[in-house]
């Protein structure tokens, strides 16, 4: 397994689907390079087919390693595994997966359900006839929680979020530890917060990254600090240009353990600080909560609403007034209707429909409000 890991769930869209011509680009790009995992699942619209018509168009399947992930909050009975896992092999061209996860256990209720519906055996199967390779689970909830689950099954490898703001959440170092104990391999996701560690960083902690005598970029610093722990086996990056394959690449090469000296860790912790002192709402603009029922866009609006405190208010603002209240369907978080689902499906565990409301008060007070309607009339004509 490389040590980065090429994450598919944000490849560029083109219409109301994937570029498909671009992501192969990059993917090919992070091939010739020496990536060779790639990650993919089977709720990501449209990723799994787009993996698979690429790796089959560049006859790239016994070189690489592909990850995907059982919908599990979906399954109700055996049948339904099976399903979902044929569904994939024929989204994917394959015959077989290569790292084959349990997707977002939370808690041990989660296994212990699929447990109920024999996936113990489904499992053992699958490994006989070679269809799955190994067999693991991504995880987001608490430390104690991973650690339950890390004990409930001889697990192949395990993927967790983990980066320079979850050392102590989620998994966190005492998990990601534990796992190495075991000698299980652990793959790392949001290593950059769903970019909050590098586009949405406050100014200061900018300026403090680019003022270091290492001159590293935000995305540079995050990347080392996962790769200067031994127990990191890979890190999976969402990578969407070629310029950014190519740029990962370079850090991964010249990356390890032992790469960070004092300094560069006294940077982290004030970095740390000045993050924590401007987040609003923990959203690493996953997605999981979408698509809301009534058209709310949830990760835009914390988005623009963690920009107004980390960039200024005005910035998060008119960033919201461009991105979300000019569209042709409306998309405000006034449109909640507290179904709850999407904070069923929310990795982090927000309060998203207490927060949608902070965040709408914050970012449309009456001005906002008026300018937004004008616009819309304006430009949709609404």
């Amino acid at each position: 397994m490389s040590v980065l890991g090429y994450g598919c769930m944000r490849f560029s869209k083109k219409g109301n689907g994937i570029d498909i011509d671009k992501a192969e680009k990059e993917i090919m790009t992070a091939f010739n390079s020496g990536v060779n995992y790639y990650d993919t699942a089977y709720i990501y619209p449209g990723s799994e087919a787009c993996l698979g018509e690429i790796v089959e168009r560049n006859g790239i399947r016994d070189k690489i390693k592909i990850a995907t992930k059982l919908p599990q909050y979906l399954i109700k009975n055996r049948a339904a595994i099976d399903k979902y896992f044929d569904e994939q092999l024929k989204r994917l061209r394959t015959d077989y997966i290569d790292y084959y996860l349990m997707h977002m256990l939370t808690d041990l209720e989660a296994w212990n359900n699929l447990v109920s519906l024999g996936i113990k055996d489904w499992i053992e199967a699958k490994k006989t006839s070679g269809e799955i390779k190994q067999i693991g689970f991504s995880f987001h909830g608490n430390t104690d929680m991973f650690l339950k689950i890390l004990d409930a099954y001889d697990w192949d490898f395990c993927q967790i979020q983990y980066n320079y703001m979850d050392e102590v959440s989620q998994a966190g170092r005492r998990g990601l530890q534990a796992a190495n104990t075991k000698g299980i391999p652990v793959v790392i996701m949001e290593p950059l917060r769903g970019g909050k560690l590098v586009d949405l960083l406050p100014h200061e902690a900018k300026n403090i990254i680019a003022n270091h005598n290492r001159k590293m970029t935000p995305a540079e610093l995050a990347f080392r600090w996962l790769w200067d722990q031994p127990e990191v086996t890979c890190v999976l990056s969402g990578m969407n240009s070629t310029e950014m394959v190519e740029e990962n690449c370079r850090i991964a090469d010249t990356s390890g353990v032992g790469d960070l000296s004092a300094e560069d860790q006294a940077l982290i912790s004030e970095v740390k600080a000045l993050i924590d002192a401007t987040t609003k709402v923990p959203c690493t603009g996953c997605g999981y909560c979408m698509p809301c029922p009534k058209g709310v866009d949830i990760p835009g609006a914390f988005r623009c609403y963690n920009e107004m405190y980390s960039e200024g208010k005005g910035v998060g603002r008119k960033e919201y007034l461009q991105v979300v209240a000019l569209r042709k369907n409306p998309a405000f978080p006034s449109q909640c209707v507290a179904c709850g689902k999407c904070e069923s499906h929310c990795p982090q565990h927000i309060k998203i429909i207490e927060e949608l409301k902070n965040a709408d008060r914050a970012l449309r007070p009456l001005p906002y409000k008026i300018a937004a309607e004008i616009g819309r009339r304006w430009i949709v004509g609404k």
